[in-house]
């Protein structure tokens, strides 16, 4: 709210939300899990509010949207990536990104094989919007509840990436047989 009280523009807000989830990623990698969360909760505020600021300053642009979504896939990549490989196994941590990356992709895809019913402003209404029950939310959770409880439990964060691992790829599997029963037949020319 503050921010679009401000002169600031939507892109600013996205990459102030780059910044400080890329310096959360590299705190997580340097073992300071705790600021790292902080910095990543930080991120995820202000990731809101370039939306927000968008729409009430009546800035909102197709950039904008594409931008946003980038900076999301940037921040979740690097930050899910340094936690993995520092407090994982390297196996682990590769699961973690790849089914994490493969969740996120899998909706350009359907948009661009698909389509989708209706843009405003900004924002797509897309086939799997409401398909998938494990997505960044839940992942900056479960990474947040993992990085206060590790000063008291080390294990935390390999636990809590086992976890958004395995539930990423639970989720992503739901969002493939929602797909594959939705759209499965064979093309009708």
């Amino acid at each position: 709210w503050v921010l679009a009280k401000t002169n600031v523009s939507p892109n600013t807000v996205t990459l102030m939300a780059i910044v400080t989830g890329t310096l959360a990623a590299f705190l997580y990698y340097l073992g300071h899990p705790v600021i790292g969360a902080f910095l990543l909760f930080t991120s995820g505020v202000l990731d809101l509010c370039d939306g927000y600021v968008a729409v009430n300053n009546r800035k909102a642009t197709k950039f904008g949207a594409v931008f946003d979504w980038l900076a999301d896939k940037w921040v979740d990549g690097f930050v899910l990536g340094a936690v993995a490989f520092r407090y994982s196994s390297e196996w682990v941590a590769l699961f973690a990104v790849v089914t994490t990356m493969l969740h996120t992709f899998i909706k350009p895809v359907a948009y661009a094989e698909i389509g989708y019913e209706e843009r405003k402003v900004g924002k797509i209404k897309d086939p799997l919007e409401r398909t998938g029950f494990f997505g960044r939310p839940e992942t900056f959770t479960v990474l947040f509840i993992s990085s206060i409880l590790y000063p008291f439990f080390h294990k935390s964060l390999s636990y809590g990436i086992e976890f958004i691992a395995v539930m990423t790829f639970l989720s992503l599997m739901h969002r493939v047989y929602y797909l594959y029963r939705r759209y499965g037949k064979v093309y009708e020319e």
